[in-house]
């Protein structure tokens, strides 16, 4: 499906990825007077929350309206808009990407805005709530649900953060160590937990309690229930990170997955080529990766600028050389 009309396969930049990080850098490129290309599977990792919340002027926003808008916004400068997927990627100079409904494609410079996919706890009902009452961060969904029963399903050792962070939304928390050994937690840990108030549960975690339509509790393997209205999960992040390695970029493993190495304005290890969003990093949240976007797009237009620039000089001084 394309969207914005008037397709050709050379571009200055494609972009890969139309979430709040692609849409940004595309939006400076656009105001630059960039031919741009965005190509979006229409995969966005927030899709199953109703509202995004902490963007200034966009709190409370519908994620599918925030994306129509910035989709609208870049069609005004000229950026064209593809729906589909790129399926390979590869350096003759230039950047020649392969679309899943068979073209292929030319740019300069290439934008790799994929964002990362969040692999949920596999308890029965986790999958189908999230993002209403299964919930996995306190700043996008806290104030929502502010004063409620919470209740935290332990992934790791890790996952005693979240249980500590959440307390600042609710002072009635019960962490469930589900498949943690309780000696996997430090003194520390338990100290803190302590201090914080929150009930620590052991035991394996079968699936959740709805009424009509709400989380009402949590159920334990032994048939035991705890009440609870809300449960804060941690999801395994797994990184779209595969075009930018076929491409050879530098990889940095961190607890939270492979990211590519990059400088501050998103620069990978490879000439050219730029990482934005989740693609270069876990915690971008909307607004962080609507930053990084557009931090992205304004240094490849200086990078563009610059590169033509030493051309001309180049060719002149040639022009000159021979006419000596």
């Amino acid at each position: 499906m394309t969207e914005n009309h008037d397709l050709s396969d050379a571009y200055e930049v494609i972009v890969i990825g139309g979430g709040a990080a692609g849409l940004s850098a595309a939006l400076v490129l656009g105001r630059a007077r960039r031919r741009t290309l965005v190509v979006d599977a229409g995969e966005p990792r927030n899709a199953p929350a109703a509202h995004l919340q902490g963007f200034l002027s966009r709190d409370g926003m519908a994620p599918a309206e925030f994306l129509a808008v910035g989709r609208a916004e870049i069609a005004r400068y000229g950026v064209h808009l593809v729906r589909d997927r790129v399926v390979d990627a590869r350096r003759d100079g230039d950047f020649l990407v392969t679309l899943d409904g068979g073209r292929a494609l030319r740019a300069r410079q290439l934008v790799v805005a994929t964002g990362l996919k969040d692999e949920l706890p596999s308890v029965p009902g986790v999958a189908e709530r999230f993002g209403r009452d299964v919930l996995h961060c306190p700043y996008c969904h806290g104030w929502e649900v502010r004063d409620q029963a919470f209740g935290v399903l332990a992934a790791s050792a890790l996952s005693v953060h979240q249980a500590l962070m959440v307390t600042q939304w609710s002072k009635d928390v019960t962490f469930f160590l589900h498949r943690v050994d309780e000696a996997e937690l430090s003194d520390l840990d338990l100290r803190r937990l302590a201090a914080a108030g929150v009930a620590v549960v052991p035991g394996e975690v079968a699936g959740l309690v709805v009424d009509d339509d709400r989380l009402t509790g949590v159920r334990l393997a032994d048939g035991s229930v705890h009440a609870r209205e809300a449960l804060f999960v941690a999801p395994r992040p797994v990184p779209r990170t595969g075009l930018l390695e076929r491409l050879g970029a530098g990889l940095c493993e961190t607890p939270f997955g492979s990211y590519p190495v990059v400088d501050e304005r998103g620069l990978t290890s490879v000439p050219g080529l730029w990482a934005a969003g989740n693609a270069s990093g876990f915690a971008e949240q909307v607004v962080n990766a609507a930053s990084r976007g557009y931090r992205a797009g304004a240094a490849i237009n200086g990078e563009l600028l610059m590169a033509d620039l030493d051309e001309g000089v180049a060719a002149a001084g040639a022009t000159g050389a021979a006419g000596v």
